[in-house]
């Protein structure tokens, strides 16, 4: 007889990871007295690593001879890359445990928003216990930057904790430590309470099988065997962060170049980059006036660092294209100017490595007062009009949630004439859209604006085969590095685009989608949809979707009564059929026993204690 146990959550401290102590399951098992097993036996299984990534499987005995099994997910991004799993483990569970650390609480948030409902949904009458680890910190004043607007540095009080344990109806506890008090007696006393009550209702029901076995001696109901395993897509990881800091470096799309006073040359830039980040730079190129600013501030900090220089005979202009020269920027400050490369590398790189800044600055500039003044000068600059100028606890904010800071902010500009460099014409209407970021994100974009191509040299661009909604969910997916499509053929539609321009993770994301949408369908509404299911898998494999074309083969396999109704089933083809045919679910031979079992029980007119 065995116990599953299934453990969901991280309970490490997110501002001292370094210091962070064993897990809490770990723990419990190797200090327990029930539970019996040397040290490999703890390890991770191998055979699991494959079809689960992200759980990690312990066994040891408990009780003697109870074999204890317990699925360890610290990462809650499961639900989202596989979810047919994390949906059969929960399911499979004798006993639920939900930890969290009580100095997380953006990430006990998260979890009670996000997941918790998935759980609920997932439930059917098993004990849940929810674990708060950790002792509480003392607490600072909430950062209050235009960088830092949240209660990162608040605490999940116990109220909290225990009214999201009375919408699970679960058990809840506080261990202040994992140490032998807390897991041994205080835990491990709850812990072995629900494990002892799954096994009383296990021989229970074990006993009433047996009971209604041996009441029943003529043929025994065939066994259903599980669907096989539906193929897990591994999503990309973004490189949106890599892509914009890279843009600094490659010098392509520039369109403002910075000068110290002296006139000489600094750096390049990009215009739509820096008003990403800064009204400063929105004041200074135009695209936005003082009078909707308000903020006296932004506007004397524009004043009194920078000065645009329009002059014809300007040194170096006869090097500059003839078409769209950069615009020339004269930086007034001397001190801030020879520190302004570094200062760009920062805001190119997302606003977060300020301890990097004040390093690379305080190298450059020796007198402690300069580095001050020019990283005040960098606040002002990042500064959101009408808040207070305060950047503590950035540290603390990057590594809690370390996301690009331009995905909102270059939203602002999707779509909008603002500073755009081209235009394209799709089914008769214009998008207006900006070089640099279309180069950064896009390889073939990046070829085509640079190469010896029409493209280079024209600002209207027409596109062909792709709808207008289509192209601008792509060209926001290039400027926010997400997306989402309003349904499956959306989805497709924007695969499709992401393929004709070489964009492999945005077709990973609408891959996902497609797989998710197509997963939360019960069979009623699979059976009664219009979506031609085999139209999707040919055009899968048409633009090279391999990861999804094999799963909806499986899928169309694993439903295989619903789909086989269909008229599209038929345009399968030979080796589609031969595929789907092998790993039907239900299988010909247990549709066989099943007629056979059938017609045994209605020939001996008798009534099935079973089914």
């Amino acid at each position: 007889m065995s116990i599953h146990i299934v453990a969901l959550g991280n309970e490490g401290d997110a501002f001292h990871q370094d210091n962070r102590p064993s897990g809490l399951i770990r723990t419990y098992l190797g200090r327990s007295p029930l539970v019996s097993g040397d040290e490999s036996s703890l390890l991770l299984n191998a055979s699991s690593t494959v079809a689960r990534p992200v759980f990690t499987e312990y066994q040891a005995s408990a009780f003697g001879n109870v074999k204890l099994v317990v699925h360890d997910c610290p990462v809650w991004d499961i639900f989202d890359s596989d979810w047919y799993t994390s949906r059969n483990l929960i399911g499979g569970a004798d006993i639920i445990v939900i930890k969290y650390n009580v100095n997380d609480k953006f990430s006990f948030h998260e979890v009670k928003d996000n997941y918790i409902p998935v759980i609920k949904r997932a439930l059917n009458s098993v004990p849940v216990i929810i674990a708060a680890v950790g002792t509480r910190q003392n607490e600072e004043l909430p950062c209050t930057c235009p960088l830092c607007t949240s209660d990162r540095g608040s605490c999940v009080s116990t109220t909290e904790g225990i009214q999201l344990a009375k919408e699970l109806g679960a058990t809840y506890l506080e261990l202040h430590s994992l140490d032998d008090f807390y897991i041994g007696k205080y835990f491990g006393g709850v812990l072995e309470y629900f494990m002892i009550q799954a096994l009383n209702q296990k021989t229970s029901d074990k006993m009433k099988k047996r009971k209604m076995s041996n009441s029943f001696h003529g043929i025994r109901p065939p066994q259903l065997e599980q669907p096989e395993k539906m193929p897990v897509l591994k999503a990309e990881a973004s490189h949106y962060n890599s892509d914009l800091n890279n843009l600094l470096f490659c010098c392509q799309c520039v369109d403002v170049v910075f000068y110290n006073p002296e006139l000489k040359d600094v750096v390049e830039a990009h215009k739509i980059v820096l008003c990403a980040v800064s009204h400063v730079f929105m004041l200074l190129f135009n695209v936005k006036s003082p009078a909707e600013i308000q903020d006296s501030s932004i506007i004397r900090t524009t004043q009194d660092l920078f000065a645009i220089n329009r002059d014809a005979a300007f040194p170096g202009a006869s090097q500059e294209s003839s078409g769209n020269p950069p615009l020339r920027v004269i930086v007034k400050d001397a001190i801030f100017c020879s520190c302004l490369s570094d200062i760009l590398h920062f805001i190119y790189s997302g606003a977060f490595q300020w301890e990097e800044l004040e390093e690379d600055i305080r190298k450059k500039l020796k007198d402690s007062g300069d580095v001050s003044n020019v990283i005040e000068k960098v606040k002002c600059i990042l500064k959101t009009p009408g808040k207070i100028n305060c950047l503590r606890n950035c540290k603390t904010y990057q590594s809690r949630k370390p996301l690009w800071f331009y995905n909102t902010s270059l939203k602002f500009f999707l779509n909008k004439p603002m500073l755009a460099d081209v235009v394209f014409e799709i089914q008769g209407t214009t998008v207006p859209a900006h070089r640099a970021i279309l180069v950064a994100r896009c390889e073939v974009m990046a070829a085509m604006f640079n190469g010896n191509y029409m493209e280079a040299k024209s600002v209207l661009i027409p596109v062909y085969g792709v709808s207008k909604e289509t192209f601008l969910s792509f060209l926001e997916y290039l400027y926010t590095d997400s997306c989402c499509p309003a349904g499956i053929f959306q989805a497709m539609c924007l695969l499709i685009c992401a393929e004709m321009y070489q964009v492999s993770r945005l077709q990973h994301i609408c891959e996902l989608f497609i797989i998710t949408q197509l997963q939360s369908m019960p069979s009623r509404e699979l059976a009664a949809m219009n979506l031609d299911i085999v139209d999707l898998l040919k055009k899968a494999k048409f633009h090279h979707s391999d990861c999804l074309s094999t799963w909806l083969l499986h899928f169309i396999a694993t439903n295989y009564l619903i789909f086989s109704q269909k008229p599209e089933f038929q345009d399968l083809s030979v080796e589609e059929r031969s595929f789907v045919e092998k790993h039907r679910w239900p299988s010909n031979m247990y549709l066989k026993q099943l007629a056979e079992y059938r017609k045994y029980i209605h020939s001996r007119k008798c009534r099935c204690l079973v089914m």
